[in-house]
């Protein structure tokens, strides 16, 4: 046995009684347990409802425990969160308790698990923190390389938890470009159940980095122990559910690490992305109140302030960007209610003009041949309106034809000695973000942009395209697989000085659509673009999915025009306005192609929209009816925290002849309160049956209200879609 071993063992042994320690890490209704002994791996014994303190011990004492944060090498046979090459050639690592630290680090409380080697001076510090007032309670590992020569990460992942098996079902989001965040609830089997990502640059668009495990057989929105994961990282990622022979399923989370081997130099400490973890015994509804809660307080940026209602020109001129075009649509959102006026794509260029998705990226410089007057000629006329003004960049890409390319060719995302490949329009290129340069002139673009223009208000920052060569013309050859991650930091770094500088400032996080809907760039970011799809009819199903993780507050959802320009299908506005006031509510339209009583429809939505939006934006999500279950109607309600005030909104999703929907019960309310109903944006000759009239809320929670299958509307109006907003006030 190595002399060193066998002094170390003596030395765990002698010091294991004096030394044992029990943590337990709470929230106000969940607890993680933790047996941390000195010289000893540390043990994960249990995490689910909070535990009684009388509890604690009996649990300690009978638990099946596991390794909190399984390494590979002195374990081999089993999936493992961690996995390194010693610069002697060996792969084990075995990490074992020095001590265990409590600190607040930025006010919140974070309890820490010190690991070293045995044998090498590596150590591993697992991170565990609670957000207070809520049901989160996120883990992270840092990996310190002591040793004289390069230590190579293999795996990295940020977390691990065991779950015990039996009927468990997983929750997960996929999708692609235009039909972003779908639902899929399949059980887990026997085997690895893997969700990843290598897009490169956005992480959202097939699959998302949240997941939720359903404990007690099929998924159920009001009911049911669950719990929540969401790795918090913008980058490529791999979640795997290792389903082996044992009695548990094994959940595994952090950075994909394929082609991304991290070589650590002596002294250097690598830091994984937090996993965050939430249990609740309310369904998967009550998962996503614990997600948002802790989104709103302490992840999203501005998360307690009310967003504003916009009209973005991208669907009603695409690249036809002109100063009276620009004043027009300012006028006629303010004249509608709106608040903010956003100017998408095609407004900049100098020696290539922006006409298509083909040229200028880079080249950030007004075209004054479409705006004579400039971004302050705009910002002015939105300022006389009394609304505020946006813009759109993209400042992470460029274009093969822009004179940024021309000036900085080995500024891109290129394989050393390769053309690169295009994206978008035939001539997309992404920049190296990796490159301090490069994260410099981003951080630029904005700069100028806000200096020049102070009362800007709102960016529209899009990333239109993935990492499609890997390649770093500015890390060296030894440094190649670190693209990914680099990449990422570059990113991060450039947001954190960028809100450093403009704190004030919104930002959406557009990626092609939905590429960037994750916990990882929400920090920086104070909503994301659910869809390039705004098709309200499949809004249905990609803002249900999008909610399992993401409050409404963040989930940019617009009316748009009829027939929609995706989709092609012509629903009516009366739906269309519905379904986008059930998120961030904005316009995606031409308001001069609209009728006088379009118009009006609208005017009177915002203005309704201004009285509900607090509960929207800060109430408690409630799902109700799901799509997904393919009864012809869907349905969900956001419930203020003092259940005074709710929202109820029902969408019919098909149409047939003798059609029988479900009755659907609502949830969320006071048992003992009584309750107004007010219909909003009623376009029916004759109100509801309901209107005005009261109920307990144990009367509604219990049976519900009938909803007409169909509106009341005059022949030549009459369709094929119905939906309804209810507004829910208690009764004094």
């Amino acid at each position: 046995m190595d002399k060193r071993i066998f002094i170390l063992s003596l030395i765990a042994s002698a010091g294991l009684a004096a030394s044992a320690e029990t943590i337990n890490i709470s929230t106000p209704a969940t607890s993680l347990i933790v047996r941390a002994d000195r010289g000893a791996e540390p043990e994960l014994l249990y995490y689910g409802a909070r535990l009684a303190d009388a509890d604690v011990d009996a649990v300690v004492s009978t638990a099946k425990a596991h390794p909190a944060y399984p390494v590979y090498g002195m374990r081999t046979q089993s999936e493992t969160a961690l996995s390194v090459r010693h610069a002697d050639g060996n792969m084990a690592l075995r990490p074992l308790v020095t001590s265990v630290s409590r600190d607040s680090v930025d006010g919140l409380p974070v309890t820490t698990v010190h690991m070293r080697d045995q044998i090498y001076p590596v150590e591993v510090n697992l991170n565990y923190r609670t957000y207070p007032g809520t049901d989160v309670i996120d883990t992270w590992v840092d990996v310190v390389n002591g040793e004289k020569g390069e230590l190579v990460l293999d795996r990295y992942a940020s977390g691990y938890l065991p779950v015990r098996r039996g009927d468990v079902w997983v929750s997960h989001l996929y999708g692609s470009w235009a039909n972003e965040g779908r639902l899929m609830q399949e059980p887990l089997q026997p085997g690895i159940k893997r969700i990843k990502n290598n897009d490169g640059a956005r992480n959202s668009h097939t699959a998302h980095a949240e997941i939720m495990l359903s404990l007690d057989g099929r998924p159920n929105e009001l009911h049911g122990p669950t719990i929540g994961a969401a790795l918090c990282y913008g980058g490529n990622y791999r979640i795997d559910i290792d389903t082996d022979d044992s009695e548990y399923h094994h959940l595994i989370a952090g950075i994909n690490e394929a082609n991304s081997a991290y070589h650590m130099r002596r002294g250097e400490t690598f830091t994984t992305p937090p996993l965050a973890l939430t249990y609740s015994d309310e369904g998967t509804s009550g998962v996503s109140r614990n997600f948002h809660r802790w989104g709103r307080k302490y992840k999203l940026a501005h998360g307690d302030r009310e967003r504003k209602i916009l009209l973005n020109s991208w669907e009603g001129v695409y690249f036809d960007i002109n100063e009276p075009g620009m004043t027009a649509m300012i006028d006629d959102i303010a004249s509608m209610g709106g608040e903010l006026f956003v100017m998408d794509d095609g407004w900049f260029g100098g020696k290539y003009q922006r006409n298509s998705d083909n040229a200028a990226l880079g080249d950030w410089t007004v075209d004054t041949r479409k705006l004579p007057g400039g971004v302050p000629a705009l910002v002015s006329a939105a300022d006389k309106r009394g609304i505020k003004f946006g813009i759109w960049i993209e400042p992470e890409m460029t274009n093969t034809v822009s004179e940024l390319y021309e000036k900085h060719p080995d500024w891109v995302v290129c394989p050393p000695g390769r053309d690169p490949l295009t994206g978008r329009g035939g001539t997309q290129l992404v920049l190296d973000m990796s490159n301090p340069e490069v994260q410099d002139f981003v951080v630029k673009v904005v700069d100028d942009l806000m200096t020049e223009n102070p009362g800007i208000d709102y960016i529209k920052w899009d990333a239109n395209m993935g990492i499609q060569n890997h390649g770093s013309l500015y890390l060296p050859a030894d440094r190649q697989s670190h693209l990914y991650i680099d990449w990422h930091r570059g990113l991060e770094d450039v947001c954190r000085r960028i809100r450093a500088k403009y704190p004030d400032l919104t930002i959406q996080a557009c990626a092609s659509g939905g590429g960037r809907a994750n916990w990882g760039v929400l920090p920086y970011f104070d909503e994301f673009w659910v869809s390039d799809n705004t098709d309200a009819l499949q809004r249905v199903y990609m803002q249900w999915g999008t909610s399992y993780f993401f409050p409404a507050i963040a989930m940019a959802s617009h009316i748009s025009a009829a027939p929609n320009h995706q989709t092609f299908r012509t629903i009516p506005l009366k739906y269309r306005i519905d379904v986008a006031m059930s998120g961030r509510l904005g316009m995606e339209i031409q308001p001069r192609n609209m009728t006088d009583e379009e118009k009006d429809l609208c005017r009177r939505a915002i203005a309704r929209y201004k009285e509900i939006r607090p509960v929207v934006q800060f109430g408690d999500l409630y799902r109700l009816q799901s799509p997904y279950d393919g009864r012809g109607v869907a349905s969900l309600m956001y419930v203020a925290d003092d259940k005074d005030e709710a929202v109820f909104y029902w969408y019919k999703t098909e149409e047939f002849v003798n059609q029988h929907l479900p009755r659907v019960r609502m949830a969320g309310l006071d048992p003992d309160k009584t309750y107004r109903i007010t219909e909003l944006n009623r376009v029916d000759n004759t109100p509801l049956d309901c209107e005005g009239l009261t109920f307990s809320g144990k009367y509604l929670m219990d049976n519900g209200l009938e909803i007409p299958y169909t509106h009341d509307l005059d022949y030549h109006k009459l369709n094929d879609y119905a939906s309804r907003v209810l507004r829910l006030e208690a009764v004094r």
